[in-house]
């Protein structure tokens, strides 16, 4: 894979979301927890330097919630989201067909949105020549705040399966 054509994506679920009764479930908020695991999510991205340079993001509460904490710990280096309603509910191929309409110039991408599509998409995208601990984690378990990294050579356009290494899984926690 040549470095000077490598794209990233990051898949990230949201931050663990509340279940106020009466509320329908695109309006479901964070909860305390997830208004802390966010941010960590943000600071895993600059410590690891995985900085967007587009994010996508579901239209429902907790991922625009979700996307504002990460978007204030990735501070002056954070791209403007893009709200983004396809992705709300959406398969891992619908996600694809989303992500599938990036422009080229958009080298790390960022996609938060909700089990099961992101963690069906991971698995729909991994390479066999993944890294295997981050892989075996992606595909057992996905956590709220939870993300992978993956890279490719590929166009976005271009991406529709096995076609993309696994480079890190991580669930950033609030201590």
């Amino acid at each position: 894979m040549s470095e000077h054509h490598v794209r990233r994506l990051i898949l990230m679920r949201h931050a663990k979301a509340d279940w106020p009764g009466g509320v329908a479930d695109h309006e479901r908020p964070l909860e305390a927890r997830g208004h802390r695991d966010a941010p960590v999510a943000g600071q895993w991205l600059v410590e690891n330097g995985v900085i967007p340079d587009f994010i996508l993001c579901s239209s429902a509460l907790r991922t625009r919630q979700t996307c504002t904490w990460v978007c204030s710990e990735l501070g002056a280096q954070a791209p403007t989201p893009k709200l983004e309603d396809g992705l709300y509910a959406a398969s891992a191929h619908r996600m694809l067909a989303v992500i599938n309409q990036v422009p080229d110039t958009v080298t790390t991408l960022m996609v938060i949105s909700h089990l099961p599509g992101v963690q069906d998409l991971v698995m729909l995208l991994a390479s066999r020549d993944s890294e295997q601990e981050p892989y075996l984690d992606a595909a057992s378990r996905y956590p709220t705040s939870a993300l992978t990294v993956l890279q490719s050579d590929k166009p976005w356009a271009e991406l529709d399966g096995q076609d993309a290494k696994i480079t890190h899984f991580a669930v950033p926690r609030a201590r």
